[in-house]
């Protein structure tokens, strides 16, 4: 008996073990150098700042991922389920103003009054100021786009976007689903767009990013940035000339993984850490054989990310002139931060709300 129940446990564990090995999964995982972890010291020293936030009512709708703001002051909110919210300038009488049968992600407006928007299901969209939505891309260089993530509009016109990943598309793996495969691989799929209404073209500006998350122009337009999440930084884009699709890194090493970007007024740009980094993660950078284990374990068993809400604002050499944190996650997956005066608006992956805060 006891030899039978030996025999039984031994092929069970030669069975966990194949499992665990050779189990087919979607990640071809490539080795990198994680960047030391600063944490939530120096620049990034711990404080309650976000804590004492107020809730913004969006009706019957979550996930406002995404806020942007139009020349008269009325805010608009990308929800989960597709609808974009319009409230009043004061952020109160939510009203659902369309729905892009998708799920929108960044937005922002043209000098015309046109919302452009990156829509993870559909590509790039433009809303005129009657909520008639078209569809402006689907691909770029003949690369179909896969997870149309942020974006921002240049005073030229040119819109420039991030295709978070071509390999682990919205529509198959769900937001984070997508963001953790393309996180846990690290081959670097997704890349950084530029449209021209003019023409009609969309090209790739900046390729092999690690999950291409937030976008916003530079102050001086010479520049575009992007948020690298997956590398923890953001990097500066040049736009146009000979230097056209040279990056540089604006701030690097990181404590959390950086979702959007926006411009702020006196120069600043404010970037969402919607969850620290993680310290598996880090450590496996150089294994990839055990990130394909780790993505085989059970999902509970895999890293998820951790309810600290955190907001930062760099200037243009990438000094930290502003720190802002929750550490008790009050207000979860804080994915973006809107600054108009008086008020800092804040954006959530999952929140059935958006929030804010005093600012200054």
């Amino acid at each position: 008996m006891v030899r039978r129940f030996l025999i039984a446990l031994a092929a069970l564990i030669a069975l966990v073990v194949l499992y665990l090995v050779a189990w087919p999964v979607p990640i071809a995982p490539v080795a990198w150098d994680a960047p030391p972890d600063p944490g939530h010291t120096g620049a990034f020293a711990t404080n309650d700042a976000l804590a004492a936030f107020e809730t913004v009512a969006i009706g019957a709708h979550h996930g406002p991922e995404a806020i942007a703001v139009d020349r008269d002051g009325r805010l608009y909110l990308a929800t989960e389920d597709g609808v974009i919210v319009r409230l009043a300038a004061d952020g109160s009488s939510p009203d659902a103003w369309t729905d892009t049968d998708g799920r929108p992600l960044g937005m922002a407006f043209d000098s015309a009054g046109t919302l452009w928007v990156a829509d993870g299901l559909r590509g790039l969209l433009a809303i005129s100021p009657a909520g008639e939505i078209r569809v402006a891309a689907t691909e770029a260089d003949g690369t179909p786009i896969r997870f149309a993530d942020d974006l921002d509009v240049a005073a030229d016109g040119r819109v420039y976007f991030s295709d978070a990943s071509t390999k682990f598309s919205a529509a198959e793996y769900g937001g984070l689903g997508a963001s953790l495969l393309e996180l846990l691989e690290h081959a670097g799929t997704g890349r950084l767009l530029e449209h021209d209404p003019a023409t009609g073209r969309t090209t790739t500006l900046l390729d092999r990013l690690v999950f291409a998350n937030g976008v916003a122009m530079s102050h001086d337009q010479r520049s575009v940035l992007v948020n690298e999440l997956g590398s923890y930084r953001v990097l500066r884009v040049e736009r146009d000339g000979a230097e056209r699709g040279r990056s540089s890194p604006l701030i690097e090493a990181l404590p959390g993984f950086p979702d959007n970007i926006t411009r702020g007024r006196d120069g600043r740009y404010w970037i969402a850490m919607p969850s620290p980094r993680n310290p598996t993660v880090d450590a496996l950078s150089r294994r990839p054989f055990l990130r394909k284990v780790l993505q085989r374990l059970p999902a509970a068993l895999r890293p998820a990310p951790v309810h600290y809400g955190h907001v930062i604002a760099v200037d243009d050499s990438g000094r930290v002139v502003a720190n802002l944190q929750d550490p008790a996650g009050g207000f979860q997956m804080l994915t973006s931060a809107l600054e108009v005066p008086g008020w800092l608006y804040l954006g959530s992956l999952s929140e059935p709300r958006a929030a804010r805060v005093r600012w200054p």
